[in-house]
């Protein structure tokens, strides 16, 4: 029988953490680490400061709080995402997680049981796959096309009885793309018309290459009956070890979740919800200049790409926090990302580890998280991978 976490895999970036154990890095070759998409950085330290003073002075800050989120928090994300998206959200559709993976499996949670299913784009972000597995709720592989975009009247023909919900990541972990508005509109109307939720997972919403609105379906009819939308504070202001997401959706559906919240965490953390509510108030400029930061060096990685194109790579996908690489060696992706860390100082994750097992695209191709990599060093990480000496595959078709 066994656990319901002997159900699913080793944590990717865990495991990946230690193909480096044993491992000399030289002084003039350090490693590059693009394993993992958290920013390192500290907050900025205006933040910090009114996070010194939200602990000295705030006592809720250090109490129990509701188990759906402050109270303030939720009516300014509610303000904000409707003048964002044009829309007219209350904070009665909002509610606040311990990070966007638990906003993930409070909304499984609230609508699938076991037996279930769940369509996920393949590639997919792993962690979603690890909850469902968990939760014995089946995903099940929407296939994506050379530009790595699912197509919804593929998607229909995989929507059964069982299915509870259509989940997607855009811009999208692990392959950076960014779903055109009018994809997510068809998926939206896909999902409305066969009574199945359509999730959204906008982690990375912030870093989008387009200004306004990255979508309309706040301003859909009835959207919270089919819509739930997750969003990450980590990636916006830094606040990875501070636990805050959101959960945005039908009252109805926050009630049922809320009783997943209060059993797993209680309440959100209380110093990372009024530290996010700071930061939503006053960071506005300091965001636009971040967002600034990683288009150019998604712009840097497009730039170095014709030169690794000449030895047999592609990008395929490039976008927030991500390129994905189709590499050109023989060798799977797995066995690969393992080399690079003795013979080219590089972490990387392989697409086995989006993708369902054995699945060929996944043996193919290689994710990069820049969040943590500035343009000097993305110049490096391609001159290293440009200098790679591994036997080369046979042509694939249609290359």
């Amino acid at each position: 029988m066994g656990s319901a976490t002997e159900h699913t895999f080793a944590p990717p970036v865990m495991e990946a953490r230690r193909w480096l154990e044993g491992v000399t890095f030289l002084a003039d070759r350090p490693l590059i680490n693009v394993s993992q998409a958290a920013p390192v950085d500290l907050p900025p330290e205006q933040m910090r400061a009114a996070m010194a003073d939200i602990i000295v002075n705030e006592p809720q800050a250090h109490l129990y709080g509701p188990v759906i989120g402050l109270p303030e928090l939720r009516a300014e994300v509610a303000t904000q995402w409707s003048a964002a998206y044009g829309a007219s959200l209350t904070a009665d559709n909002v509610a606040i997680t311990s990070g966007c993976n638990q906003a993930f499996a409070a909304a499984i949670s609230a609508i699938a049981q076991s037996g279930d299913e769940v369509l996920l784009p393949a590639p997919w972000y792993f962690n979603h796959k690890m909850w469902l597995d968990m939760a014995s709720v089946t995903a099940l592989a929407i296939p994506t096309d050379a530009q790595l975009l699912p197509d919804p009247e593929a998607t229909r023909a995989l929507i059964t009885e069982r299915t509870r919900a259509i989940s997607l990541v855009t811009p999208n972990n692990p392959a950076g793309v960014e779903y055109p508005p009018e994809l997510v509109l068809a998926f939206f109307k896909l999902a409305q018309e066969t009574g199945i939720k359509l999730i959204i997972d906008e982690t990375y919403r912030d870093f989008h290459s387009q200004t306004g609105a990255p979508h309309g379906l706040f301003q859909q009819a009835d959207w919270d009956q089919t819509l739930i939308h997750l969003y990450s504070f980590s990636k916006a202001f830094r606040l990875t070890g501070h636990r805050v997401g959101a959960l945005i959706s039908s009252p109805d559906l926050l009630a049922e979740a809320e009783k997943f919240l209060d059993t797993v965490a209680i309440c959100p953390n209380q110093i990372g919800q009024f530290s996010a509510l700071w930061g939503l108030r006053n960071l506005t400029e300091w965001l636009a200049g971040e967002r600034f930061e990683i288009l150019a060096r998604r712009a840097t990685i497009e730039a170095e790409m014709p030169a690794l194109a000449a030895k047999g790579w592609t990008l395929k996908g490039c976008g927030a926090y991500f390129a994905y690489l189709e590499h050109p060696f023989e060798m799977a992706s797995d066995v690969l990302a393992q080399k690079l860390v003795e013979e080219a100082s590089i972490l990387a994750l392989p697409g086995t580890m989006f993708m369902p097992e054995n699945e060929v695209a996944g043996q193919q191709h290689l994710r990069i998280a820049f969040a943590n990599v500035d343009a000097t060093g993305i110049a490096e990480l391609f001159t290293r991978l440009k200098a790679l000496r591994f036997s080369l595959a046979p042509p694939r078709a249609g290359k």
